[in-house]
C-alpha cells in the first residue's frame, strides 16, 4: 500500500485502455491518474502503454511525487504492464 512519502503506482488494463493511477492510500485519494483514452490513443499496444507511463511519470514530476510502491494490479510483469513501468522510470519515477 502507499503512503505520502511513497504513494502507490496502480495499474488496470482492458482489452480496450490502460490506466494508471499514484494513490496516497492513508488518505485515500488519487493524486495523479493517466490513461490511453485520456491521451486520445487509439492502439491498445505497447506503445500506448509506454506513453500512459512517461505522461505519470510528467504529472508526478509536477504534483513533487519521486518515488512509488509499483502495484501491478495481479498482472503478470510483462507486454504492457512492463512497458509502462519502464516508461515511467525512463521519465523519472523510482520504484
Amino acid at each position: 500500500s502507499g503512503t505520502e512519502t511513497a504513494p502507490r503506482l496502480c495499474v488496470f488494463r482492458s482489452n480496450s485502455a490502460i490506466y494508471a493511477q499514484i494513490i496516497d492510500d492513508t488518505k485515500g485519494i488519487t493524486l495523479v491518474s493517466s490513461s490511453s483514452l485520456e491521451l486520445k490513443i487509439k492502439n491498445n499496444n505497447l506503445e500506448a502503454a509506454a506513453a500512459v507511463g512517461k505522461d505519470i511519470a510528467e504529472k508526478a514530476k509536477k504534483a513533487k511525487i519521486k518515488t512509488v510502491v509499483f502495484d501491478r494490479g495481479g498482472y503478470i510483469y510483462h507486454g504492457r504492464v512492463k512497458a509502462l513501468a519502464e516508461a515511467a522510470r525512463e521519465n523519472g519515477l523510482e520504484f
